[in-house]
């Protein structure tokens, strides 16, 4: 009885702050749960997410092909081509012109180092010998911080054991997806199921949004950049135009190490008029995507603010490097638009327009 009347003496408001930062705490404490078993599985999670984008992207080829009266797992097979030609394709055309334009670029390298080593050594306090050592030194940390062979097999086995499932996942996602979504359903209470249905036909229609619209927007870039460094005579343009490509993958902070990349490449080869120019094309392409492509093409697809995008990728990157920068922004995406549904009692219009032209996976 008195340990009734002391509880009943602590006031309301501290009663329900407790209440609050005890709720806090055990979401806090199962989120960490989850990122620790994710991360102990992190080729299997990076796998899967990549399977469920790579499918997000090619359906609507998967889809055409149905409609064609074809077999489902030929559909499948359609859209699994897609993703190896147009990868596989890329790789070959990269090769062949690295293979071809070596020669060149490192004689341009080494011309374009010894002419940047005597504007430092003339415009800065410094001697060459000085300089040297900075270079030598920096050399010696390169080295020392390279990584080790055995690390280095390992990583590629597991990446390479990783891109085969996500392969695997995908034609079966492209084949059986409307199947595998009815089944995630029949775990779900059968009151709760409409609506959940809706909501996880929201987030699939946003990922696919998204998929297809940052394919847009990163070709755009890629082409925009790719014409300047052709124009300007920068070596390895077609390289650099990839990489442009699948930086713009990872937003914001993809496009400003792609175009640092063109600019040193165009410093080291062309001198500093050339990167300049490279800079010049670099920056207008920048403003056109952010200005034009970005709300044109993309629309209101993530709903997102610019911070909650660069919180993502950061975060992305440190539990899993560049692979955790690409999927982090279409992860939140996809996860406020199911939260934005399952809070509400109908949903957005879009959502529920989704659940009559959407699935979660295939097609």
């Amino acid at each position: 009885m008195t340990s009734g009347k002391g509880f009943d003496a602590v006031p309301t408001a501290l009663r329900n702050t407790a209440a609050v930062a005890a709720c806090f705490l055990v979401i806090v404490a199962a989120i960490g749960v989850l990122v620790y078993l994710a991360l102990k599985v992190a080729s299997l999670v990076m796998a899967v997410i990549s399977a469920l984008l790579l499918t997000a992207l090619v359906s609507p080829v998967a889809r055409q092909v149905r409609r064609l009266r074809a077999p489902s797992w030929v559909a499948a097979l359609a859209g699994l081509l897609t993703v190896l030609v147009a990868v596989g394709g890329s790789i070959a055309l990269v090769g062949n012109q690295v293979a071809d334009q070596w020669d060149e670029m490192r004689e341009s390298m080494t011309e374009g180092l010894e002419r940047a080593q005597e504007q430092i050594v003339n415009t800065l306090p410094i001697s060459d010998r000085q300089l040297d050592n900075v270079i030598d030194g920096l050399l010696g940390a390169l080295r020392r911080g390279s990584p080790d062979p055995v690390a280095s097999a390992s990583m590629a086995t597991r990446v390479g054991a990783a891109v085969l499932i996500a392969l695997f996942l995908l034609f079966f996602m492209l084949k059986d997806g409307r199947s595998m979504w009815a089944w995630v359903l029949r775990l779900v209470p059968e009151r709760r199921r409409p609506k959940v249905d809706v909501a996880g036909r929201a987030g699939w229609r946003a990922l696919g949004q998204y998929v297809h619209g940052i394919v847009l927007v990163a070709l755009a870039d890629a082409i925009g950049i790719g014409v300047a460094l052709v124009l300007i005579g920068v070596p390895f343009a077609l390289p650099l135009t990839l990489l442009t490509f699948i930086a713009a993958f990872v937003p914001i902070i993809g496009a400003v190490l792609a175009g640092a990349a063109a600019i040193l490449i165009a410093f080291v080869s062309g001198g500093l008029t050339d990167a300049l120019l490279v800079l010049a094309a670099v920056v207008a392409v920048q403003q056109a995507e952010s200005h034009l492509l970005q709300p044109l093409i993309m629309g209101r697809t993530l709903h997102l603010h610019p911070v909650v995008v660069v919180v993502a990728v950061a975060a992305g990157t440190l539990a899993a490097g560049i692979a955790g920068a690409v999927v982090a922004v279409p992860l939140v995406a996809v996860v406020y638009r199911v939260a934005s549904v399952l809070a509400g009692e109908r949903g957005p219009p879009e959502a529920m327009e989704a659940a009559d032209t959407a699935a979660p996976a295939g097609s």
